[in-house]
């Protein structure tokens, strides 16, 4: 995920074979697998190299369902441009998120939502740069910001990372601030960012999406923080 994921935006992708409480058109976090426990949420668009600047029509989109629950993961794909400069500023960021909530707020009022932290880009790092498959993909252009020249150590690369690194911290940030001024909103408190990711739990396609395991993982974390108790 780094949706979702891949992380992505309000969901909404046809589960075969499940029902939500009251549509036909369910999308489970946690994927379509049998026996698998996950949340059901219901909307209408995913983000695909989109950043959040396209929050807000996803967010009406998924309004337009009626939705009980909209889950977000925003911010990934603006950390993640073709160099540090090119990122999407913070001030953005946080306009284009609160926008989007607005946007829900007016066309589904009693919708609760739930706001993923972005996973730590950091740790891909770390992880598929121990792959010569995991390096070769990421030449495609995935992430430059962060996986570009994926064993340089020195300085200049070191103090790219951290700025990539920084500015997730500063969306997270973002987000939690936002989602606490809204009694129907809730975030993970960075569980997601926090999560140490195994090999395993990234795709063997680009090692920068989550695999099966590594988005049952982000949907237990999901389902906790919703399920949780205030």
């Amino acid at each position: 995920m780094v949706s979702t994921p891949a992380p992505c935006s309000p969901t909404a992708l046809p589960c075969p074979g499940r029902r939500g409480p009251r549509r036909t058109s369910t999308r489970w976090r946690g994927g379509c697998s049998a026996g698998r426990t996950s949340r059901t949420t219901r909307g209408t668009s995913r983000s695909r190299g989109r950043g959040v600047e396209a929050l807000p029509e996803q967010m009406k989109a998924a309004a337009a369902h009626d939705p009980d629950l909209v889950t977000v993961l925003i911010g990934a794909n603006d950390a993640c441009r073709s160099s540090v400069d090119a990122m999407t500023p913070v001030k953005e960021y946080r306009e284009d998120v609160e926008k989007a909530l607005d946007v829900l707020r007016e066309q589904a009022p009693g919708a609760r939502v739930y706001f993923s932290s972005i996973p730590d880009l950091k740790r891909l790092w770390e992880l598929g740069r121990t792959s010569d498959l995991g390096k070769e993909v990421w030449k495609l252009g995935i992430c430059p910001s962060m996986l570009s020249d994926p064993d340089a150590l020195d300085k200049a690369a070191t103090e790219r990372r951290d700025k990539v690194e920084q500015r997730v911290t500063e969306y997270n940030k973002a987000v939690r601030e936002i989602c606490a001024k809204d009694k129907l909103c809730r975030d993970d408190g960075g569980a997601a960012n926090a999560t140490r990711f195994t090999a395993g739990q990234l795709s063997r396609w680009d090692w920068f999406h989550p695999s099966r395991e590594g988005q049952a993982t982000l949907a237990r974390i999901a389902y906790e923080r919703i399920s949780a108790k205030r």
